[in-house]
């Protein structure tokens, strides 16, 4: 027996002891990592369950080349195993294409050296597989290339998808773009808004309505087309049409450059992706809508006008207007109007009031009337005769829209007028035939239409000829044998072209062979055709030639007057010199002192040969003016001294007859180039008239104005004045009117024709008004020269 020693044992024991404890240890760590190892198995089966799974099938190219991978992945390529290296993914026809492998083999290499994923697509051999590949590089150790983790997806579904869907995007967007493009290109404005009804999209005919600059300016300032606010706006329309989720339209008034016109608004609501809208230009049709409402108001005005009676049925047989002249023909209330009846109704109305033909079988008749709706051969016209004699012109016609219109004319008072008529062209005939005149009527094509038995007498036409209607032309060779000049006929063929073409009227004269003369006219009818007529003047011509003898014998004995008057007074003047000269030496006392009562006689001779002179004078004056040979000096005159020396001269003389003469010359008459002593004679005699033909107590005016172009002097008395008679021979040059005055003086002489033959001498006129018990004025006008 081994005995040991206390330290040794201690130490063994302490050995021992380390040893336990370090079993212990071991087994607790052992029992750990056996339990790591389960944990870690498990995960891995997890893991490698989720590979499995997963969409994704790995390939681990290591650092040497080689590969690992599950056999899903070799089943996608085609491959029965998993290759040796990456260049076996490739073999005969399966596996990947040989540039997808080539490719891909670039990609790893790079993503060792870069570290950098890459992502790659890549088709399989044989097969229509698509199949998407991730890679991505290890981190680097010592060095040593890492090994590479590539995932690879079967996107052959998916490539289908995508292929589908970006062929589909590739659809859409063509059919965006030609949508866009005719939304850009359409006429009228169109638009979108988004969610909060703010505009986002307008088109080219939206930028020109709302004269903006292009479209972004007007989603910028979110112009609106419709400038309508409230409930009636753009925005609450649009609103509504989103929260109902239904079309709405409307129709508003708008102003697009400037000019007011009406548009039809339509809203589209898309849901999530706002509101939709298109404007559509109605204003044509607004503007025809109205024309033709206003078309039928002004049809059925004028209706109302027409003395026919007229009356519209509707598709549905109901009266739809009547015109007043209908309500009166057949005594229809306006208010059982106003009911629409129907069209039977209408007729027992009328037959009620025995305004409709007497017939057996009405029911028949009403029935046949129907038939008018659906006429295949369009209008029917009737006439109806009633029971009270009144006759109808009635005028059926269908309408397009299935309608009736049917016009009732009624005819008694034109059938009475046409029996009248009748009567009154016998009546013109019988009255036409038996004219003293010769009348014919042409046509406008030139042919004889009517005639009467003087025409046909006057030249000798033969009736068979007339019966023919010939024309003018014939007529007028026929008619050149009657005529004493032959080549006279051509007027009768020109009157009627003139008449019936030019439509004028013309007259003429014509002499026959047997000495008859006629006056001719041709005169355009209403009608267009001319009328010709011909009046026998043979005994006029005969009485007019007579006279033109006498009144030739007339002129030859006035001119003989006027040369015996005017030698007269050239003879007068000789005798009447020699005794003004011995009255005058009597009077200066050559012959010895006369005794007061010869003295007396002596100034009475001298007195009265001034008188006799200057009647000779006057006489002189007139018979040279008559012949054209009156002298007129011309000279520079003032017409206002001259005026009222002349009436200054005979004032002695209305003092004594207690005449108030009064003279009115502004200084605007002037000065006058004439000849001064023959307007003072004119004046003289004017002023001496009016003083002397005035009864005493009378008044008397001197008058005048002028101006830059005239002259225009008055002389008025308040005498008796003249009648008719007197006045028109008040410028008598030879004629002397008495009448009743108090003081028995004659009432005019050589004065008056005197001073008209000095005033037109001068190129005035020298007028005279007056009336009996109120006076006469005479007034002179110069012009200036």
């Amino acid at each position: 027996m081994i005995v040991l020693s206390p330290v040794l044992a201690v130490a063994a024991g302490v050995i021992l002891a380390l040893w336990l404890t370090a079993g212990a240890a071991m087994l607790v760590r052992g029992r750990r990592l056996r339990e790591e190892a389960l944990q870690a198995r498990r995960r891995g089966d997890r893991l490698l369950e989720l590979i499995d799974t997963a969409p994704a099938a790995p390939l681990v190219v290591h650092a040497d080349g080689g590969l690992e991978a599950p056999l899903r992945l070799m089943a996608w390529l085609g491959l029965d195993e998993v290759p040796a290296t990456l260049s076996g993914l490739s073999a005969d026809d399966r596996g990947l294409q040989v540039a997808d492998l080539a490719a891909l083999a670039d990609d790893i290499a790079s993503a060792r050296v870069t570290a950098r994923p890459f992502t790659r697509a890549v088709k399989v051999r044989g097969s229509s597989r698509t199949l998407l590949v991730r890679g991505a590089a290890g981190v680097f150790s010592d060095g040593q290339p890492s090994d590479v983790l590539l995932w690879f997806f079967d996107m052959t579904e998916s490539q289908t998808e995508i292929a589908q869907l970006r062929e589909e995007g590739a659809r859409l967007s063509r059919a965006f773009d030609a949508l866009s493009g005719l939304i850009e290109a359409s006429p009228i404005p169109m638009w979108h808004r988004g969610p909060d009804l703010r505009l986002t999209l307008v088109n080219s005919a939206y930028v020109r309505a709302v004269e903006a600059e292009d479209a972004q300016d007007v989603v910028r300032r979110g112009l609106e087309l419709i400038e309508t606010a409230g409930s009636k706006g753009p925005l609450a329309m649009a609103a509504a049409a989103r929260e109902s989720r239904r079309i709405s339209s409307r129709t508003v008034p708008a102003t697009i450059a400037g000019e007011r016109r009406m548009f039809n608004i339509v809203d589209v609501p898309l849901g999530d992706a706002g509101v939709a809208g298109y404007a559509i230009d109605i204003d044509a049709q607004e503007q025809a809508r109205l024309a033709l409402d206003r078309f039928v108001m002004a049809q059925r005005d004028t209706l109302d006008r027409l003395s026919a009676g007229v009356v519209q049925f509707g598709p549905d047989r109901t009266l739809l207007f009547c015109n007043q002249p209908f309500q009166r023909l057949f005594a229809l209330r306006p208010e059982w109007l106003a009911e629409r009846p129907e069209f039977d109704r209408v007729l027992e109305r009328m037959r009620e009031a025995g305004r409709l033909p007497e017939v057996r079988d009405f029911r028949g008749w009403r029935d046949e009337r129907r038939g008018w709706f659906t006429s295949p051969d369009g209008g029917t016209e009737e006439h109806w005769t009633l029971p009270g004699g009144a006759h109808f012109r009635v005028v059926a016609q269908p309408l397009p829209d299935g309608g009736l219109i049917v016009i009732f004319e009624d005819q008694t008072e034109q059938l009475a007028l046409a029996s009248a008529r009748d009567t009154l062209l016998r009546v013109r005939a019988a009255t036409f035939d038996n004219l003293f005149e010769g009348i014919g009527v042409f046509a406008a094509d030139g042919r004889l239409q009517l005639w009467n038995s003087k025409f046909r007498d006057i030249w000798e036409f033969d009736e068979e000829l007339l019966a023919t209607h010939p024309r003018v032309d014939r007529l007028a060779e026929a008619a050149s044998q009657r005529l004493s000049n032959p080549s006279r006929a051509a007027i009768l063929r020109e009157l009627v072209r003139v008449a019936t073409t030019d439509r004028k009227q013309r007259a003429g004269r014509v002499a026959l062979k047997n000495g008859s003369h006629f006056e001719f006219a041709a005169v355009p009818l209403p009608d267009g055709n001319a009328l010709f007529t011909m009046l026998d003047i043979t005994d006029s011509r005969r009485i007019e030639a007579a006279l033109r003898d006498r009144n030739e014998a007339l002129e030859a004995a006035d001119k003989v007057k006027t040369a015996f008057v005017a030698n007269m007074s050239y003879e007068l003047r000789t005798p009447l010199t020699s005794i003004g000269g011995f009255a005058e030496m009597l009077a200066g006392g050559y012959a010895g002192d006369l005794s007061g009562q010869a003295a007396d006689y002596v100034e009475a001779i001298l007195e009265s040969v001034s008188r006799l002179g200057s009647l000779i004078d006057s006489v002189l004056d007139l018979t040279q003016s008559a012949a054209g040979s009156l002298p007129i000096e011309s000279s520079s005159i003032d017409l206002a001294r001259l005026c009222r020396d002349a009436a200054e001269q005979v004032r002695t003389l209305a003092d004594e007859r207690s005449i108030s003469l009064q003279v009115d010359l502004p200084a605007s008459l002037g000065r006058f180039d004439g000849d001064a002593r023959r307007l003072r004679q004119a004046f003289d005699n004017l002023v001496e008239n009016a003083v002397r033909y005035t009864q005493v107590g009378g008044r008397v005016e001197v008058r005048g104005h002028g101006d830059d172009k005239e002259v225009v002097l008055t002389v008025s008395d308040n005498g008796p004045g003249m009648n008719s008679a007197e006045q028109a021979q008040a410028f008598d040059r030879f004629g002397r009117a008495e009448s009743d005055r108090d003081d028995g003086m004659s009432s005019l002489g050589l004065g008056l024709p005197l001073a008209r033959q000095f005033v037109e001498a001068h190129g005035g006129t020298l007028t005279m008004t007056s009336e009996v018990g109120t006076g006469t004025a005479v007034t002179v006008t110069l012009p200036r020269r």
